[in-house]
């Protein structure tokens, strides 16, 4: 389709959409970045987080997106106020926070850039309640959701001078229970932890921009999911954490359908332009692929393909930085420097080439995990074509629009299969595995399809989806990666636990018994009354050792045997 006539299609589709009334749900988010603060030192991703997450609530076809970076302490209040009346006439209002936090006397705070925090009185003045934050969400109809990646490592409670020596100030952020009805707080690690701040971007946004904007995806299972690769990427030391519950209904950030009102491509026109990008292999081509497919299994290829190419071009920089390091080594070496010059210079080339190493191996890990998704999209492939023939083998009347009654579990248990939630037979017989599989799909579309029948509008929206809908499932000790199966690897000092999670190991120290010393036998002078009394003991059968015998027994006995076998034999010491 040409440019000119996407356009018109656009335009054509804001017109209609205009004149119809307004079904969709209003929804409405607020984004704060932090990082520039005052009276401690910068925090490098906060204001890269939350343009970050700006542009997936965006992207998700939010109605109202405000993002707000480095704000004082009357910015902030004035930026909640404000919020707080755009969200009553909202049906779901999202507030994300990226910045410092500070948990002071079991309540939450958001830490604006102008706090100095001199003493723990000036927490109530300087800062602003996580309680001021859910005020401001409060009208909103059916969702409250905050979002606070703010439990990173905090400067101002080790300078903050105490006014009362018991007051507390924990270390993260302290557990909350939301009053309110449907309403989720979600922390970046867990109470009483901190969180990583990320290379560019941290573990936690890199996450929630991933599963969050799913379509029809519940938001208990988007932020599970968030967990599990928060957990995964930071070696299990940083657990996301939610507080707050929800009703019995689905309640996803994004609807099922469509993020925008542009027409959906088929899998055969986004195929073709993936492989385009691929021939291209340029960040350009990736990116201009990614604003027009931003979600789906393609798009999940294209991410691992540009990460790549980010991972060669940290690389090449990390490699030239090191060749100039040598090089300014050896300039100073022939000048003659002073031996601090050059002591500064080797330290400064050491460290480029430890950088140079580390992103040859970073490189290659994104190397080897994307030849593993170029591997699974052509098992995927070779799926679909096998089902694709599966299905021309059906009678004619299966492909008719009415589907056929005859053939209809054949063909729904095909397309169950295509989209990885049947895992058995792909036969004519609708059976509990076949009604199990539907329910699975159900599960993870997001959907409410009968599943005690097999019906045609049940193929329609199967067919309806172009990638895998149910995830991978692996036995204990295996977890999914891509198509396939990875066996999980615990770092040293960890063990895998019935969870499918690595869990560090608790040493007991063992008490160590002392040895005992060995018994030392004080041998009876031996003479002949001794050895005379020995003989007449050991003919009747018995001696004592108290009698002076044991002297007598060895030195009679060693007349016949070895020194050790004899003192073995007189050890056997019988009683009388």
């Amino acid at each position: 389709m040409g440019v000119i006539r996407q356009i018109m299609v656009l335009v054509f589709l804001a017109l209609l959409l205009g004149c119809g009334p307004a079904i969709a749900d209003k929804r409405i988010a607020l984004v704060i970045g932090n990082s520039v603060y005052k009276n401690v030192p910068t925090l490098k991703n906060p204001a890269n987080d939350a343009t970050l997450l700006a542009a997936m609530f965006k992207n998700a076809g939010f109605e109202t997106v405000t993002i707000k970076l480095d704000l004082g302490i009357s910015e902030m209040r004035k930026t909640l106020r404000e919020f707080g009346m755009t969200a009553r006439g909202a049906d779901i209002a999202v507030i994300y926070y990226a910045g410092h936090g500070i948990e002071f006397e079991g309540n939450n705070y958001l830490i604006p850039i102008d706090a100095t925090l001199e003493t723990d009185a000036d927490v109530l003045d300087e800062t602003l309640s996580l309680d001021r934050v859910l005020f401001a969400v409060e009208p909103a109809r059916k969702l409250r959701l905050i979002i606070l990646d703010a439990c990173r490592e905090n400067p101002f409670a080790r300078t903050m001078k105490r006014t009362i020596a018991t007051r507390a100030i924990g270390r993260g952020l302290a557990k909350v229970e939301p009053s309110g009805p449907n309403t989720l707080i979600s922390f970046a690690a867990k109470a009483g932890s901190t969180a990583s701040d990320g290379i560019k971007n941290s573990p936690f946004a890199t996450a929630l921009v991933e599963h969050l904007p799913e379509p029809g995806l519940d938001l208990r299972k988007a932020f599970g999911f968030v967990r599990d690769e928060v957990l995964e990427s930071t070696s299990n030391e940083q657990e996301p954490y939610v507080f707050g519950t929800l009703g019995g209904d689905d309640v996803p950030l994004v609807p099922a359908k469509a993020l925008g009102g542009a027409p959906q491509a088929s899998s055969q026109d986004i195929r073709r332009d993936y492989e385009l990008a691929l021939h291209l292999g340029t960040r350009e081509g990736w990116n201009t692929f990614l604003a027009q497919y931003p979600n789906g299994f393609y798009s999940n290829l294209a991410k691992g393909e540009l990460s790549k190419i980010e991972a060669e071009e940290a690389r090449a920089a990390a490699a030239e930085k090191a060749r100039l390091a040598e090089e300014d080594k050896a300039r100073l070496a022939a000048e003659g420097a002073k031996q601090a010059e050059l002591a500064k210079a080797e330290a400064a080339a050491r460290a480029a080439e430890d950088a140079r190493l580390a992103a040859e191996k970073a490189k290659q890990r994104e190397v080897e995990k994307a030849a593993a998704a170029e591997q699974a999209r052509a098992a995927s492939e070779s799926v679909a074509a096998e089902t694709k023939q599966q299905l021309a083998a059906l009678s004619p009347s299966t492909t008719n629009s009415d589907h056929g009654d005859t053939d209809l579990p054949r063909a729904l248990n095909a397309e169950l299969r295509r989209l990885g939630c049947n895992t058995g037979a792909v036969d004519g017989n609708w059976n509990a595995a076949s009604q199990n599989a539907l329910d699975l799909f159900n599960k993870y579309a997001g959907v409410k399809l009968d599943v005690r029948t097999a019906s045609a509008d049940a193929l329609d929206v199967l067919k309806s989806k172009t990638g895998r809908v149910c995830p991978l499932i692996c036995d204990r000790g295996f977890r999914a990666d891509g198509e396939r199966c990875v066996r999980i690897v615990c770092r040293s000092g960890y063990a895998l636990t019935d969870e499918n999670t690595c869990e560090k190991i608790e040493t007991k120290t063992v008490a160590k018994r002392k040895r005992e010393a060995p018994t030392q036998t004080v041998e009876t002078p031996v003479t002949a009354s001794t050895v005379a009394r020995a003989d007449a003991a050991n003919r009747s059968g018995s001696y004592r050792p108290c009698m002076g015998a044991l002297s007598g027994c060895y030195a009679r006995a060693i007349r016949t045997m070895s020194p050790e076998i004899a003192q073995t034999w007189c050890n056997r010491r019988p009683t009388c």
